[in-house]
């Protein structure tokens, strides 16, 4: 893997987290986070994202259920924490400062 192949990986993790975080319950399924990638010129397949849910349920950023054929994730403490800056997880990019 390329670094910028990384830096993408590291960049759409953290778009995932903050997506699932703005949702009211903490949920979206795949293909709605594919979309939601592609509005930050991430331009991927459905099984590229499902790829990279599968690595943040391993973190344990997220926690994933499958729904036919596509999974579902469900934002997890430990992923929040992460977003919020409290705790880092390697392989997702750090969150910016807010701006005050």
């Amino acid at each position: 893997m390329t670094d910028f192949d990384r830096m993408i990986r590291e960049e759409a993790r953290l778009i995932i987290l903050r997506t699932l975080a703005d949702e009211p319950d903490g949920r979206l399924n795949s293909e709605l986070l594919r979309r939601s990638l592609e509005t930050f010129g991430i331009g991927r397949t459905r099984e590229w994202v499902q790829a990279e849910m599968r690595g943040l349920e391993q973190f344990g950023a997220i926690d994933v259920t499958e729904a036919s054929t596509v999974l579902v994730a469900q934002l997890t403490q430990r992923g929040l924490d992460h977003i919020e800056r409290r705790a880092f997880l390697d392989g997702i990019k750090r969150p910016s400062l807010p701006r005050v």
